[in-house]
């Protein structure tokens, strides 16, 4: 069972740094370019997406202090949720208009 949570622990800390590039950075992986329209929202849920995995091995490998099963439960799944429904509106939402332009003729 720990080689599993091993690679959770893999995959959240992917996905933070992930995160943290676009935050600073605005990069984004090669697959999602096309699709996002906010990569600041984008890059907040992917820490998010991050974090709950990353929780949940550190609860696992009692890093942490144990908390009831019911805090870890709801906790993770209520940051796992926020951040791919951040991911989601970063794809969704239309792309920001530059208000500089917006009075210009001809656009």
């Amino acid at each position: 069972m720990a080689w599993v949570v091993g690679t959770g622990v893999l995959i959240g800390l992917l996905a933070v740094a992930s995160g943290i590039s676009t935050l600073r950075t605005g990069w984004l992986l090669p697959t999602a370019r096309r699709h996002v329209t906010r990569p600041r929202l984008h890059g907040f849920g992917a820490l998010l997406v991050g974090a709950s995995v990353l929780l949940h091995s550190l609860f696992y490998f009692h890093i942490l202090p144990s908390v009831s099963w019911e805090v870890r439960f709801f906790g993770g799944n209520a940051l796992l949720l926020a951040g791919l429904l951040l991911i989601a509106l970063s794809q969704l939402l239309p792309q920001r208009r530059n208000s500089d332009h917006a009075g210009l003729p001809g656009n």
